[in-house]
């Protein structure tokens, strides 16, 4: 079976979510909490004052990252997740939880840390290159750019994980908008870390 070429839309994630309140077990799984401790550990700063989270889903990755920011924007193609989210988030009154279909929009305003995990998969390659240019238009000089994904391969997607990471790392060279700080393979996930080139 052909994977699709099209990035999957909200209604395929109401879908997943009006099936199960928590479909990858965000809230349950050994495997999720130890990948947020290992994305967490990843950043190289103590603290951010403006982070944006892409594919924020029930918040529990959300609420981790929140202890290390000032301000935090979370987002999440489907509405149905974000109720739990914003439960989930209430003792921070920093924390904006939104629907918010990327990269069709896209919030006005820099960021010293953007983290896109296990999201890239689901865009379509025009998509995910438009998707690419406004994280790194959005990055402020020096700010970190996370990335976190599912590797093996998935039929539904349009891209894996590997496919999405190493189109971002295109951008990486010597003059290009981004470095690249780190990269870390499990068995079945890959993180990379990037650094805006201060230009």
């Amino acid at each position: 079976m052909p994977t699709p070429s099209f990035t999957l839309d909200q209604a395929y994630f109401d879908r997943v979510y009006q099936a199960n309140a928590d479909p990858w077990s965000f809230a349950t799984s050994d495997y999720e909490r130890q990948k947020y401790e290992a994305t967490l550990a990843a950043l190289p700063n103590a603290h951010y004052e403006n982070a944006f989270e892409i594919g924020c889903s029930i918040g529990v990755l959300t609420r981790m990252l929140a202890e290390r920011c000032s301000r935090l924007l979370a987002v999440d193609a489907s509405e149905l997740p974000l109720k739990m989210a914003r439960e989930r988030l209430a003792p921070y009154p920093d924390v904006t939880i939104r629907q918010m279909k990327i990269p069709d929009e896209f919030p006005d305003t820099l960021f010293d840390l953007i983290l896109l995990s296990e999201v890239g998969y689901y865009l379509s390659i025009p998509d995910l290159t438009h998707a690419r240019q406004l994280l790194i238009d959005h990055l402020s000089p020096n700010g970190h750019l996370l990335l976190v994904h599912w590797t093996p391969f998935v039929h539904d997607y349009p891209l894996t994980g590997d496919q999405v990471h190493d189109f971002f790392l295109e951008t990486a060279q010597p003059s290009g908008p981004l470095i690249h700080l780190t990269n870390q393979r499990q068995s079945t996930y890959r993180l990379d870390l990037f650094q805006k080139n201060e230009k």
